[in-house]
């Protein structure tokens, strides 16, 4: 698959949800990811078929979660709405 952003556009998705929603994609690997035991999570990276997470863990280990879109990525502002999803997803799965 073909990456069709640029590394700034990627590194400016990447610094605004570690910076901004650092809690929220807390919440989404906890509930979506399988890993409620997280206790810090970064976004590693996104391509166009989805997000991947660094999740540390309470036993002190680092594990890569994976989440797909729900469809493929082919505009930026497509970003924001699939982590926007990703998250009411997350709420309604914890009952937030």
């Amino acid at each position: 698959m073909t990456e069709p952003f640029t590394p700034e556009i990627v590194a400016a998705v990447l610094r605004h949800m570690n910076e901004d929603h650092a809690d929220d994609s807390l919440q989404i690997v906890r509930a979506l990811g399988g890993h409620p035991d997280a206790v810090s999570v970064q976004l590693a990276t996104i391509d166009p078929a989805g997000a991947v997470f660094a999740v540390t863990v309470v036993a002190g280990g680092v594990v890569r979660v994976q989440l797909p879109w729900s469809e493929q990525i082919v505009e930026r502002p497509q970003f924001r709405h699939e982590f926007a999803r990703m998250h009411r997803e997350a709420s309604s799965a914890d009952g937030s």
